[in-house]
């Protein structure tokens, strides 16, 4: 049976003011008149005060949870009311804690999709990279083996060996997006250990700059390093250097792709301090518009998709990278002006009794 407030109210009232009614009566000198007043009157006060009670401690209470569950689902947290530390009433507590409750259970959802989203992403573009070399390794191979099923002459010896490499090629793209993740998937679940040892971070660097001497000079693009007077000194840092070596490969090679097309310069800086070692990778190149800055360490996140496939690359380079960097107690932090170029800088430790060297904070700007 649904009561309304109201309706309890007159039926508690009726109850208290017949009880009182009757006692008044039964009790000797009381005329009928008075006890019935006494009656009317206490039923108007019970009335009073039990609906009041009602609307004031459960009703009120219960219109301004469901108000803020409003709010929520809204996602209007700044409408919600101020919070206290300690409240003597139970049902305003009750109230906090079920708007409390029902807004991290928003944000839960709310995360939930968005990781489906990234989910669904992450599956088309792994089935897509898959695909692409697959089938072209697929396609130069069933040429070759449909020419020598013809029963003629077939194909020439160089153009067999012109598939065959395009073929293992395809097959070697294939591999490495295999390797990558692998290795993204091992640095996630923090599989992988990073063998610290002391080493020379500006030999490791200038290793780099001849690995990718050739591709630069292709981009007519210049490589160096700042300042120069340390491929004298040298400079020592801690950390493991075939991760590091990783990460300085991958960006070093985002600035070539992605830096000026004439004229570009990819500038590495060095810089110490009280936290160790500074590590900056600047292109001049075209740079990333804002809304891309905080995505491009995701997982076959692409800027310019077609333009990144002509390229090259599994599009793990830099997820890769920034779980390397997080893995040595640090972060990549990227700064880009679109039209002027892309930073993207990290910090290594120094050994504890390495000598001083004097490098400048800031480099010069490109």
């Amino acid at each position: 049976m649904n009561l309304s407030s109201r309706t309890i109210a007159i039926l508690i009232a009726l109850l208290v003011a017949g009880v009182l009614t009757t006692f008044a009566y039964v009790m000797p000198g009381l005329p009928v008149r008075e006890a019935f007043l006494a009656g009317g009157v206490t039923v108007a006060a019970c009335f009073l005060l039990v609906y009041l009670s009602f609307e004031a401690l459960i009703f009120r209470e219960i219109n301004g949870i469901y108000t803020g569950l409003e709010h929520i689902k809204r996602k209007e947290f700044k409408k919600l009311s101020n919070k206290f530390l300690f409240r003597p009433e139970p049902l305003k507590r009750l109230r906090d804690e079920i708007l409390d409750t029902a807004e991290r259970r928003q944000q839960e959802f709310d995360e939930l999709k968005r990781l489906q989203v990234l989910r669904r992403e992450f599956l088309a573009d792994v089935s897509h990279e898959l695909k692409t070399p697959l089938f072209a390794a697929q396609g130069f191979v069933h040429t070759i083996l449909d020419e020598e099923e013809d029963g003629e002459e077939g194909m020439d010896p160089a153009t067999r060996r012109k598939f065959l490499q395009k073929a293992a090629a395809s097959l070697d793209a294939l591999d490495t997006l295999v390797q990558d993740l692998v290795t993204i998937s091992q640095l996630e679940k923090g599989v992988v250990r990073m063998r610290r040892q002391r080493f020379d971070l500006v030999e490791l660097i200038e290793e780099i700059f001849e690995l990718l001497e050739q591709q630069a000079r292709q981009r007519g693009a210049t490589l160096a390093l700042f300042p120069p007077h340390l491929s004298a000194t040298g400079l020592p840092v801690v950390a493991d250097r075939n991760r590091i070596r990783q990460v300085l490969v991958n960006l070093i090679d985002n600035a070539l792709k992605y830096g000026r097309e004439v004229g570009g310069q990819v500038v590495v800086s060095l810089a110490t301090g009280r936290e160790g070692v500074r590590i900056a990778v600047r292109d001049n190149g075209a740079g990333i518009a804002p809304e891309h800055q905080g995505r491009i360490f995701e997982r076959f996140y692409r800027i310019e998709k077609s333009r990144s496939r002509a390229a090259g690359g599994s599009g793990l380079g830099l997820a890769i990278s920034k779980h390397i960097v997080e893995a040595h107690k640090s972060s990549i932090r990227i700064h880009s002006v679109v039209g002027e170029g892309t930073t993207m800088e990290f910090k290594l430790p120094r050994p504890k009794h390495a000598p001083p060297v004097q490098v400048r904070p800031v480099g010069p700007r490109g």
